[in-house]
């Protein structure tokens, strides 16, 4: 049912594995060594059509320096650690509270509420487009930071509360019983005893969700319009021209928009890995 680890292969698939594993690792990174490459070019490769070849030329001092000169950039930066993080951090403190409520309380519309934070994750978002930009038009949320917290926050809990809730679900029970037996109040259940066992899992959904807030470009371009208020995804397009697009640019302030993603996960690597592998074993 699941693949054999690959120590268990045969001397011949072990080492055509040696041999193809390198070869794909290159063509699945080739086109970000392509959007390197470009931004490190300068602007007359690109205009001659030297758009693979050898640059001419590198300017990857002055490309990445003229990103933050000739742009807004360190101000998209700027708005979109204040989207992102207060967003985060709102997802995660209501889809804990949420996900505790579902998981160890039982009342009569337990289940059907629950469903319902299932039920939408399933809907297209892009269906959603008119009504939320006409809702945050009435209430003046439109092309503001707010308004992007705030319906960030919206979409993201449902996704973070079928997560924290199946956590949360698979802790012994008898650990909540055994607290408030001896007197303690649920906050302190919850703060004390539940929140240090879901750790990794808060862990691991907090780079989930900075990743998809971060890398957001379709909320971003709905919900802005001036730039005072974008984030770096819709920001990059101020790099290109009315007449002359400038891919060098729009290739360095590319890759300097994915660090940031990159960066967490590897500072979060170790309790992402243990918060998605959390309750896979017994024993």
């Amino acid at each position: 049912m699941y693949p054999s680890p690959i120590e268990k292969a045969s001397p011949f698939k072990r080492i055509a594995y040696k041999m193809v594993l390198p070869v794909a690792l290159f063509v699945w990174l080739l086109p970000l060594l392509a959007i390197f490459m470009t931004s490190i070019r300068p602007a007359a490769d690109i205009n001659t059509g030297n758009m693979f070849g050898w640059p001419s030329a590198f300017n990857l001092v002055e490309n990445y320096t003229a990103v933050f000169t000739e742009s807004q950039a360190a101000s998209y930066f700027w708005n979109s650690i204040k989207v992102t993080v207060p967003t985060v951090v709102m997802a995660l403190v209501l889809s804990c509270l949420a996900g505790y409520g579902l998981a160890i309380y039982r009342f009569k519309f337990a289940l059907p509420l629950f469903f319902l934070f299932i039920a939408g994750n399933f809907v297209p978002f892009q269906i959603l487009m008119v009504p939320v930009r006409d809702l945050s038009v009435r209430t003046g949320l439109y092309d503001t930071v707010t308004g992007l917290v705030l319906f960030h926050a919206a979409f993201q809990t449902g996704f973070c509360t079928l997560f924290m809730r199946n956590f949360i679900r698979g802790l012994p029970h008898e650990l909540i019983e055994s607290a408030r037996i001896e007197g303690v109040g649920e906050l302190r259940i919850f703060w004390y005893v539940v929140l240090p066992l879901v750790r990794p899992a808060i862990a691991a959904l907090a780079v989930l969700i900075f990743t998809f807030i971060w890398n957001d470009f379709f909320w971003a371009t709905v919900l802005t319009q001036g730039e005072a208020s974008k984030p770096i995804t819709a920001g990059i397009r101020a790099l290109n021209g009315q007449f002359v697009s400038q891919w060098h640019l729009v290739s360095a302030a590319s890759l300097m928009a994915a660090l940031p993603p990159v960066l967490m996960f590897f500072a979060m690597q170790k309790h992402f890995i243990a918060g998605l592998t959390l309750g896979a074993t017994k024993g």
